[in-house]
């Protein structure tokens, strides 16, 4: 009898750990597709306001700008005056600046005052991938496999998001994003139109998952774990229900910040908050986001005023 009840009691405390491992892995799950503040960088990282990008509240940075040479090597392009375009990864190894390895590094730094970032992306277009995932393929050995894996050791990296607003072939993009996984990143994307390309693809990755995404291997969360929906100019009649509805995930909404590139296309930080409260409201998001520094330096807006609206809505 005793012999029993010590089984049963082993049984018990075995359900209880396997449970509270579920709950653990779900909050980290679900932390991960919420409460997401995010921020394009279009301007050289190198010359932003870096102390008051990191003291706005916003937890996810992308780095825009970062594009695929035919040869598999990686540039990351000047939007800055003042700046140049610089090759960034080539055979295998990083070749760019260490001063730029670690302002992207000090996104994330423990020891940067008042930030609560917490993922770090880069911003690409398609040019080239498809190309390259025909030829040499995806394989761990391609100059384009290696180029990213040292990126990313360098860089600190947690995903690449894809902008591809023109060429939509799935079969290659698929190839693409699951050999960033294989290569530890997330994989993102940017749509603005063209929604059955993105269910499509997100239908081919299901099950594929990022190798960074568990320490212990038993799970892991969606290589595609993201969707920065653009709300703005050729985007600017999208509905984030709509679109979470047909891809069966949160999406994070953005705007484009006061600008005079577009002057009506531009939020104000009043509308801004405006807008996420309502699509909110209508249909639960994973966050909100903004298109992006650039502006916001140029024209003098303030950071904390459109940070403090995405703190308020997603703490």
């Amino acid at each position: 009898m005793k012999r029993f009840v010590w089984i049963f009691s082993q049984f018990l405390l075995a359900l209880f750990l396997r449970h509270a491992h579920c709950e653990e892995v779900t909050t980290k799950e679900e932390n991960a597709s919420s409460g997401i503040r995010a921020i394009f960088l279009f301007k050289d990282v190198l010359k932003s306001n870096t102390t008051a990008l990191l003291t706005s509240g916003f937890n996810s940075f992308i780095i825009f700008g970062v594009g695929i040479l035919a040869d598999g090597g990686i540039m990351y392009y000047s939007n800055t005056p003042g700046s140049k375009d610089t090759l960034i990864a080539t055979n295998g190894s990083y070749v760019g600046s260490a001063a730029l390895a670690d302002k992207v590094r000090s996104f994330k730094s423990a020891d940067a005052g008042g930030s609560s970032s917490n993922r770090v992306e880069i911003s690409m277009n398609a040019q080239h991938v498809r190309d390259l995932m025909r030829s040499p393929g995806a394989g761990t050995d391609t100059p384009i496999y290696r180029n990213f894996v040292a990126l990313r050791e360098a860089w600190g990296l947690d995903a690449v998001n894809d902008d591809d607003e023109s060429i939509y072939d799935a079969s290659s993009k698929a190839a693409f994003a699951k050999m960033l996984g294989t290569a530890g990143y997330h994989y993102t994307v940017a749509p603005y139109t063209n929604g059955n390309f993105w269910v499509n693809l997100k239908t081919k990755l299901e099950g594929s998952s990022s190798s960074s995404s568990s320490s212990n291997g038993t799970s892991q969360a969606p290589l595609l774990d993201r969707v920065y929906l653009q709300c703005y100019d050729g985007g600017a009649e999208n509905k984030p229900g709509s679109w979470q509805s047909a891809l069966g995930m949160k999406v994070v909404p953005l705007v484009w910040v006061t600008n005079d590139s577009k002057p009506s296309q531009g939020t104000t930080a009043a509308q801004a908050e405006s807008r996420f409260r309502a699509w909110n409201s209508a249909s639960t998001l994973a966050g909100a986001g903004y298109w992006n520094d650039f502006d916001i330096e140029k024209n003098r807006l303030s950071y904390k005023a459109y940070g403090d609206v995405l703190t308020t809505l997603f703490p």
